[in-house]
């Protein structure tokens, strides 16, 4: 009797490593305003659990870019993913895995700081449940659980911005964007800022996109992207960047790619 022939193995699909898909990924993206262009062939990635900085002057196209993730302006050239997710074909995947944190104030300054974040909450379809103990996790974290029933108003710069990191959070995402967030902070506040969200990417894994002109932002262990008048002059491991440039620190490293002679602010 003849043996049946044995059964082909059967293999499973490699399924991607999650950690090798970037939290954001740029390609290619250019935008116009009529004849003048904002972006031109921008392209560089955020990984998970790390902070990149977009550095960049006033008018370099960082707030452009950030309108573009989020979908404030539709994507004219390029693509732009999230988690491998395409935000122009499928913008509810996407950005349900992000959190952002505009330039300009949008916190309701009349309503207390809980009914900001259970606000925020209900435009998510998180429960009224849930959101009371999410709001009440991160008014505790960010060190405002007394205030929590204080209108926005009454608060500082500084804590109206940290409350605003709070809201971006409250229903978990895994990329954070923050545009020019300590602008308008004094220097105590600056650094509550940064630490904060510092420890955002250390302790939970979050990617970050922080976009500034100010140098001392910046920190040797990060992955800088140098946008200047629309272009990508530079990307990588912000020491790399540095070295490449022959500089020995970001200031001079900015100032010879983008033969800018004065230094913005915070450059000292």
């Amino acid at each position: 009797m003849t043996s049946p022939a044995p059964i082909a193995e059967q293999r499973e699909t490699p399924r991607p490593d999650p950690a090798a898909v970037p939290a954001l990924s740029i390609d290619s993206v250019s935008h116009a305003y009529g004849p003048r262009r904002a972006l031109m062939d921008v392209s560089f990635n955020v990984q998970p659990a790390s902070f990149t900085a977009l550095l960049g002057l006033n008018g370099a196209g960082k707030s452009t870019l950030f309108s573009l993730i989020t979908r404030l302006f539709g994507i004219q050239s390029g693509r732009v993913g999230i988690f491998g997710h395409d935000v122009g074909t499928s913008p509810g995947e996407a950005l349900r895995l992000l959190g952002v944190v505009f330039q300009p104030r949008t916190l309701d300054l009349d309503l207390s700081l809980t009914q900001n974040l259970l606000y925020h909450a209900a435009l998510h379809g998180i429960s009224r449940r849930e959101a009371r103990a999410r709001a009440a996790e991160l008014l505790d974290r960010i060190g405002l659980t007394e205030r929590a029933g204080s209108k926005v108003r009454d608060l500082s710069g500084g804590q109206m911005r940290r409350l605003e990191i709070a809201r971006a959070l409250l229903h978990r995402p895994r990329l954070l964007l923050l545009d020019e967030p300590t602008v308008g902070l004094d220097v105590k506040a600056r650094a509550d800022i940064i630490s904060h969200v510092r420890q955002l990417v250390s302790e939970q894994g979050i990617g970050v996109l922080w976009a500034t002109h100010l140098f001392d932002e910046i920190m040797a262990g990060d992955d800088l992207v140098v946008l200047h008048q629309g272009k990508v002059l530079a990307q990588g491991p912000m020491s790399r960047v540095v070295a490449e440039a022959g500089a020995q620190d970001v200031n001079t490293a900015f100032m010879r790619l983008t033969g800018a002679q004065t230094l913005p602010g915070g450059g000292a």
